[in-house]
């Protein structure tokens, strides 16, 4: 059990840790900031919070582990502006889906003061907002930790235990090998049902009545929020557009089998499709 967090920010991924903090027990104190004034209001009216601060300052304050949940564009500069406030050896982690220049640059923003080790949970959602979240959304799911070469390794070590008392699988990787593997399993897959959604609509959109479940599933997260996403696919740019051109030979190569009529290569494409998609495991 971590004797005290706070929770900067909270959405959906900060307002699931809070509550799922509490449900599992993994720290005695939580205490939350949020940018608007309505906002911090309602916080002060749930269960799971014991504290709400005015200022990200004021939540740090006396705070063993700190968590920054806002958009990956936000991070840096509020690591920067709660440096000063931390208490001796405090650890700042994070939930942004992209690592590299995140861990580096608040790594150095800390440095003295306290310690920086990246996180990053794969459960996420379409929706936004703390009022979705919920205890169990880290169940089962993989939780990145991104340690530097140079990260002290007891605070890596805590912020790992942290994800695993909330049934969080843990998986530790370098801050730009996880930028690598997210552009390929999480990234691109929101580009690709995003710029499905935005082809079809220049279609008849009245076309999407009579779609089955094929379309829902493929375009589930095209619902996501887009100025969210624009922040994410800004910051790891270099490799979403990596993992796209390799996508689109891939793309090319089932063109190219169409128009020669080689229905081999189209079976041998949905073979290889399959024998990847097969043995995923199920969503807890």
């Amino acid at each position: 059990m971590t004797d005290s967090i706070a929770i900067l920010a909270p959405g959906l991924l900060g307002g699931s840790v809070a509550i799922a903090a509490r449900h599992y027990g993994a720290a005695q104190r939580c205490t939350l900031w949020a940018r608007r004034p309505e906002v911090r209001l309602k916080l002060r009216e749930q269960p799971w919070c014991d504290a709400v601060a005015d200022t990200p300052e004021a939540a740090v304050r006396d705070v063993s582990l700190v968590f920054i949940c806002a958009p990956v564009d936000q991070i840096i500069p509020l690591v920067r502006q709660i440096a000063p406030a931390l208490k001796p050896g405090a650890i700042v982690t994070d939930v942004g889906s992209v690592k590299g220049e995140i861990c580096r640059l608040s790594t150095a923003a800390v440095e003295g003061q306290g310690f920086f080790v990246g996180s990053h949970p794969m459960a996420g959602s379409e929706k936004t907002g703390w009022e979705h979240g919920r205890a169990n959304l880290f169940a089962g799911r993989t939780t990145f930790v991104t340690p530097l070469p140079d990260t002290d390794p007891q605070a890596a070590e805590k912020v790992a235990a942290f994800w695993t008392a909330l049934e969080s699988e843990v998986a530790t990787v370098a801050p730009d090998i996880h930028d690598e593997i997210v552009a390929h399993i999480s990234h691109l897959p929101q580009v690709l049902a995003s710029t499905l959604c935005a082809s079809l609509a220049k279609r008849n959109v009245g076309w999407r009545n009579f779609a089955g479940g094929g379309l829902r599933d493929t375009t589930r997260i095209a619902g996501s929020d887009p100025k969210l996403w624009k922040t994410i696919l800004e910051q790891n740019r270099d490799e979403v557009l990596r993992a796209l051109r390799a996508y689109q030979e891939e793309l090319h190569g089932m063109e190219r089998a169409l128009a020669n009529r080689d229905w081999f290569e189209v079976q041998a494409i949905m073979e290889r499709a399959k024998a990847y998609r097969d043995p995923f495991r199920p969503i807890p």
